[in-house]
């Protein structure tokens, strides 16, 4: 190893800007949101969060900012026009071959160099596979503080902080957390959990291009080939209009052939609770709530489901939400929309029966 590199290896990691050491926290500005692009598709979480972006920008006074990364190629582009169209003023973007492919250090190496020359004091991030692992790494190398899966986001009119909370105790609470001394301030947000904004074809913003500093040579991690993802065509509950989930109301496994029913009719999906999923009754992926799937379906219906607070954060952002529960004190009477009290395993089976006598008949009218 030569001098030079033992001194790269021993200068020291400038240390995070922090109040009580006199930081000027008024330098960082405007909020950022990390637009997810892979193989040329952009996750919709993206276009979710500037839609929450914009209204914490709105607050702050600040501009709302997308950051794509991504390989030279016109996909990358139409991901920064995509960008403007959902809200974004200005677009940073940062392309190479390098990032052709998500692999963490490029990644990380090039999105901190984007946030220390230009300072934002928010930054968000989809709680994706990718957005965690770049979240946890970036607020690593920043030494900044980082509140995941959040299900709410505001700003503290006291200290201009972001208020981010998120459910803890194994969804039993929810906690709000602040980074007041350092920045930017992280959160990531999972799919579904914010409402998708509406899209201004042909608005445009300022690109920002700035250009990355790795080399490939730098870069440990290699990619071999790629093999798509197996569950690609597994349950696709949180883009679902229409779901309707059981719970340990129903009894036994057997019985929930009946939700299964009355989504069929409905042209909907099914799922269930967590003590269902973990006691076996079905797959993991058809899991709704703070630990599964995150859901914003047009209607919801929950048989024989209590509403516990990690069921809750999960379904809230529902547009109607159906709760039948035997019990009248169950908390998903709380949040629902409409209640039905009674026994799940005679009004589902008449849901059933009543819809299809009703869309049988539409069918003969036609």
């Amino acid at each position: 190893m030569s001098a030079e590199d033992q001194d790269q290896e021993q200068t020291p990691v400038a240390a995070a800007p922090r109040r009580g050491a006199g930081a000027d926290l008024s330098v960082y500005h405007g909020v950022w949101v990390f637009v997810e692009l892979e193989r040329g598709k952009v996750h919709p979480v993206s276009w979710e969060l500037l839609g929450e972006g914009r209204k914490l920008a709105t607050h702050l006074g600040v501009p709302l900012s997308g950051v794509v990364l991504g390989p030279d190629a016109p996909a990358t582009l139409a991901a920064c026009d995509e960008a403007c169209e959902y809200g974004a003023d200005t677009v940073y973007l940062m392309r190479g071959e390098v990032l052709s492919d998500y692999r963490t250090d490029p990644y990380t190496a090039g999105l901190t160099d984007l946030v220390s020359t230009f300072k934002p004091e928010i930054m968000l991030l989809g709680a994706t596979t990718l957005g965690r692992d770049l979240a946890g790494a970036l607020a690593t190398t920043l030494a900044t503080g980082l509140t995941a899966d959040c299900t709410e986001l505001r700003i503290d009119d006291e200290t201009r902080s972001l208020a981010a909370t998120r459910p803890t105790f194994g969804g039993s609470l929810l906690c709000t957390i602040h980074t007041l001394e350092y920045r930017p301030q992280m959160a990531t947000i999972r799919p579904r959990v914010m409402a998708m904004p509406d899209r201004v074809a042909g608005k445009r913003g300022a690109i920002i291009e700035h250009q990355p500093k790795v080399a490939e040579e730098d870069v440990i991690t290699k990619i071999l080939s790629f093999i798509p993802d197996s569950d690609a065509e597994k349950a696709q509950l949180a883009y679902a209009d229409i779901v309707v989930a059981g719970g340990r109301g129903l009894g036994k496994p057997e019985n929930f052939k009946l939700v299964q029913d009355l989504a069929a009719v409905l042209g909907g999906d099914y799922g269930g609770s967590r003590p269902v999923t973990h006691a076996g009754w079905i797959a993991a992926d058809r899991q709704i709530g703070q630990t599964g799937k995150t859901i914003r379906p047009k209607l919801y219906i929950a048989a024989g489901i209590s509403g516990a607070i990690q069921h809750r954060v999960g379904v809230e952002g529902a547009d109607i939400i159906i709760a039948i529960n035997s019990d009248p004190n169950a908390p998903i009477f709380d949040f629902a929309t409409y209640g039905i009290v009674g026994d799940a395993l005679q009004i589902l089976p008449a849901l059933t029966e009543a819809l299809q006598e009703r869309l049988a008949a539409r069918k003969a009218a036609q």
